[in-house]
This record gives C-alpha cells, structure tokens and sequence, in this order.
C-alpha cells in the first residue's frame, strides 16, 4: 500500500457523507483538504527546527504558529457540515490574516510574507464559485492596501533582521508561496482531470442508454424543427438520423396529422406544460436483400410527449426557444384499439341479432302454437260447435301444418346449434347430384305454384358423381331454394341450375324477387340474420337457412357467393369440390368458426334469364 493511497483513504474518511457519492464534489472537497491538512501539519513538523535556528520565539512568533491551526480547524468544519463554500470563506480569512500577522511582524509590505497575499485568490479559485474568488481577490487587495499604508505610515515595528537576513526571508516566503502554489494547481488540475473523466463516464452512459432505448429522444424548435434526434430513430423510422434534423422529421408525418403534430409543440413551447399527441410516420421498408434503399414505405403510429426545455441558467433565450420530446411506436396498441372496437361493434350486432332473434322467435312460436290450440279447442267442442267431417280435416290439416312448421323452426335451431359447437358431422360417400337437385325441386314445386311462382330446373343429364354427405347436399338446396320462394312476388321465377367448373359441382338458385340491400349483403349468412327492413316481417322464418347453408358449405370445403340488387332478384352461387377429402374438411370446420360471405355486385354474364 503506497503513501497517497493511505493519504487518500484518510481522506476519504473525512469526508462528510452527503459528498461521498458523487465523485466531482468529493474530489473537491480532498483537494481542499489535503493541502491545508499537509501545510500545517508540515509547518509543525518545522517548528522545532526554527526554534533552533532562531532560538526562542517572540509573542507574534507564537502566535503566527499558533495560527496554523486555523487550515486544520477549517477540514474539520468541512467534514462535520460539508458546506464547501463557507469553508472556502475561512480558509480564505484564516490565510489573510496569518500572512498580515507575519507581515505586521517582519517589515510590512516589504516582509517575505506579503507574496503569500498572492495565493489567497489562487486558492480561492478551486471552489469554481465566482463570489467566492470575487470575496478573496478582495480580501487580499485590501490587506495590500493596509500594509501600504502602514508601512508608508511607519506605524509598523522595525524589522530585526538585517539585509542578508532579509534576503534569505524573502526566498523563503517566494519559494514557499510557489510551493503552496504549485500544490494548488497539481490539485485544479487533478480536479479538471476528474470533471473529464465523469463528462466521458456520463457521455458514454447517456450515449449507451441512446442507442439502446427503443423510445426515441428529440429536441425541437417551437416549430417543429428537429435540432437533435437520438439513434434510436434510425431502428424506429428506418432512415439515417441526418436525414430527420430540420424539417425531415416534419416531411415523414402524415398529411392529416400534421396540425396535431405541430400544435403539440407549440403549446408545449409556450405554455410551459407536458402536452402529448399521437399521429401517424411514414416509415422506410428495406427489404433484406436491399440494404441501402428502401424498397417503400408504411405508416406507424407514434405517441410523442413534449415538455419545454429547461433553460437553467442562461435566461438570454426566449422562453419558446425548444422542446424536448419522447417519440413511442404505438402501432400493435392502436391495432389492438381497432379491434377491440371492431370487436365491440361485433358484440353490439351480436346482442341485437339476439333480440331480433327472440321477437321473431317469439312469432314464429306463437303463431302457429295459437293455431294448433284454438284448433284443438274447436275440435274437442265439435258437438258444441257442430263441425262436420269436412271442417274437422281441414282443421286436422291446419293443426298438422302448423305442427310441421314447429319442427321445421326447432329442426333449424338445433341444427345451428350443432354447427357452432362443430358436433354436426357429415358421411361423405358418392351420390349422384342430378336426381337429389330434382328431388328437392319437386318438394318445393306445390309451394312455389301457390304463390304463383315458377320454378325451374337446369340440371345436365352428364352431371358427375359427388363425393359428399347427400343428406347436407340436399338440406343446402332445399333451403336456398325454399328461401328463393320465399322472397319472390307472385308471378316471378325461380331458376336452380348446375354444371362442372373444373374440379368443382357450381350450384346457382336465382330468383327475381325483393332483392338485398348492398348495406346487409355482407351479413347473409350470420345466424339469426335477416336482411331487410321493409319486408322483414312479411315472411316467416328465423334467419337460419342461408347460415346453416354456409356452414354446410364450408364444411365440404366449398364457397359460396352471394349476389343481389334491390327490386331485381338475388343469386347465390355454390361452389363444391367433387372429391371431398379429410384434409378440406378439417380447414374447413376451422373457416366454419367465422365464416365470411363475399357478396359483389350481379356479373351480367353469369345471370339467369328470367322466364317470361
């Protein structure tokens, strides 16, 4: 262990704890203790030898050494306080007064002490206060002028050395005052040593945290111009931060945001209070194989929070002048805002697609549970009512239909049911798709010539075999078909027509009836959905066929696509493999979950000419 680390330790413990963990203050406080500490105690050290040199002291002799204990009393302040500037105030009084003390002394301002008014500036200097330096520049300018005066005056004792003893006072007081001197520049100089060490230590801190913070830090004029921009930029914007300072930044923001950008600022500037703003950045997209260009660009957004610098000190700028800001992506939160809202709009369509649900439930129930009591009554009453055999079958009949519609609206619900959950499960096997279609148009011929409707049948006798569930294949057709019927008016048509696209079965049911708005044709097919206002409670129904259509679709692995136009009719068209296979079925059952209807406007080529 070496003498300045056992110095340095000593020192290090006298230190007031406030200071010992900061580096710059401690360093000044050492180096304003360590030479006072080391004058004195070097000056007691050479007391003795004075003594015998000079053999025994006089009353100011003892005093001046007496004195010494003042830079030694002054540490001690400094460590029990740590008030660095007062304890400069003293040093700088108790160094005055011991060199006017010696001065007095020893010839005034001709004594060998006078030179060491010099230093009480100098040391003064190492407290980087310019009162301080002010106060002990004035100190010892005022005890020159005292010493000239009295010394001018002859108010002083004469000096009782001669002139070589002169001589040799005055080396001594220049050679030590230049020591003492040089003891306080080695200690400027170790202090300005440390201060650029901790500016290289704090650059490098800042510069790490920089390059390294995902949030990019700016500085800006009140408007808009970028006087600094981290490097964090670089990664978020995808562009060279020279390219940014100025009005790059400003260029990058999107058109519509960039009054929002630019008011931010300017409150920020003027106000005097954090504002924040989101907007949209145009950021550059380099493709990996492109590393100097960008090969085009998108926009993010970014949240940027504005505070007004601080000025400290320097009051000569306006209080406008810059603005310090925080730029974030905030791209993947605003994603997940949009689709929460798009989630919340869905949930809203959701919940009032369940009370249409009910009101028409509640109809399509009551009507023909109505019609099924009332008739029984009449039928239990038929003595009272005196029905004959024909009244009691077509009350029988009504009572059957009306049983018949029930079960249809239970058979629907359930069958939905069993779609959503994915427990309905379909048998594929090869069927002949020709006579099922034929079938399930001649069910539906009786009804469609009731409501004076033709309907008619396109199928080529080459039809190939399908493999698939029949069962589902004709619960497609009889629903399309009977909801074609459905929503014609008397004296339109309805065309069911087939053929071969490929590798696909093409099913077309066209009608000529009420039509669907372009507002409601991208919902056909959501559960309980029924499009329309004006004929919405004209027909019966729960909204379930063209849903449990899709879902049947999709689980066959095919598409459907829905065409229509007010007034003029609605198409729907499906599309389905002719070998179905285990893996369309499971990609399908995962489409089924949120199925989605493409609906475009009719394709003139591809419509049904309407029968005459």
């Amino acid at each position: 262990m070496t003498v300045s680390t056992i110095i340095r330790d000593c020192l290090d413990a006298m230190l007031h704890p406030s200071v010992r963990y900061d580096a710059l203050t401690s360093a000044r406080h050492r180096a304003f203790m360590a030479p006072r500490l080391l004058g004195s105690l070097a000056a007691f050290a050479a007391f003795p030898v004075y003594l015998a040199m000079r053999g025994a002291p006089n009353a100011i002799e003892v005093a001046a050494f007496a004195w010494l204990m003042a830079p030694i009393l002054v540490s001690y302040f400094l460590s029990r306080t740590g008030r660095y500037e007062s304890a400069q105030v003293l040093s700088s009084i108790a160094l005055a007064g011991l060199v006017m003390m010696m001065a007095i002394s020893t010839g005034g301002i001709n004594s060998f002490a006078a030179i060491w008014l010099v230093v009480v500036p100098i040391e003064a200097a190492l407290s980087a206060s310019r009162r301080i330096v002010a106060f002990a520049s004035a100190l010892a300018l005022s005890c020159v002028g005292i010493l000239i005066v009295l010394t001018s005056l002859d108010w002083l004792p004469a000096s009782e050395a001669g002139v070589a003893g002169h001589g040799v006072f005055m080396a001594f007081g220049i050679a030590s005052a230049t020591i003492y001197a040089a003891g306080l520049a080695f200690g400027a100089e170790s202090l300005a040593r440390t201060s650029v060490s901790l500016l290289y230590v704090e650059e490098d801190r800042y510069r790490l945290l920089a390059r390294n913070m995902s949030d990019v830090i700016s500085r800006h004029r009140h408007n808009g111009a970028v006087q600094f921009i981290s490097p964090a930029a670089e990664a978020l914007i995808g562009a060279p931060v020279q390219r940014l300072l100025g009005h790059g930044l400003f260029d990058r923001v999107h058109v519509a945001d960039r009054p929002a950008y630019l008011t931010a600022l300017s409150d920020a500037a003027r106000g005097g209070e954090a504002r924040s703003v989101e907007f949209r950045l145009r950021r550059d997209v380099v493709r990996s194989n492109e590393r100097l260009r960008p090969s085009g660009f998108e926009f993010i957004w970014v949240e940027m929070r504005c505070r007004p610098m601080e000025q400290g000190a320097d009051t000569s700028m306006p209080a406008d002048a810059e603005v310090v800001a925080v730029l974030r992506d905030v791209t993947d939160r605003k994603l997940q805002e949009e689709a929460l809202a798009q989630a919340r709009i869905e949930a809203e369509r959701a919940d009032a697609s369940k009370t249409r649900f009910l009101a028409t439930m509640s109809h399509e129930l009551r009507t023909p549970l109505n019609a099924i009591i009332g008739f029984s009554d009449m039928l239990v009453q038929e003595e009272l009512m005196m029905l004959d055999a024909a009244k009691r079958k077509e009350y029988a009949q009504l009572i059957n239909d009306s049983g018949q519609h029930l079960l249809s609206v239970v058979n629907g619900i359930l069958d939905m049911s069993k779609l959503e959950t994915g427990n309905f499960e379909i048998s594929p096997e090869p069927f002949a798709p020709r006579p099922a279609l034929i079938n399930c148009c001649n069910l539906l011929a009786l009804k469609a010539r009731e409501n004076g409707i033709d309907l008619i049948t396109d199928a080529p006798k080459d039809l190939p075999e399908v493999n698939g569930d029949p069962r589902a294949f004709r619960q497609i057709l009889l629903n399309l078909v009977s909801n074609a019927i459905k929503f014609t008016e008397r004296g339109g048509s309805v065309t069911v027509a087939a053929g071969v696209e490929g590798s696909r079965l093409m099913l077309r049911v066209s009608d000529t009836g009420v039509g669907i708005a372009s507002d409601d044709l991208a919902r056909i097919g959501d559960p309980f959905f029924q499009a329309g206002k004006t004929y919405q409670r004209r027909h019966e129904g729960t909204g379930l066929g063209v849903s449990i259509v899709k879902s049947l679709v999709g689980m066959h692995g095919g598409e459907m696509q829905v065409q229509s136009r007010i007034d003029e009719g609605t198409t729907i068209t499906i599309a389905l493999p002719l070998e179905f296979t285990p893996q369309a079925e499971r990609a399908s059952n995962i489409a089924t979950l949120n199925p989605a209807v493409r609906a475009a406007p009719i394709d003139q080529a591809h419509q049904v000419k309407k029968s005459a």
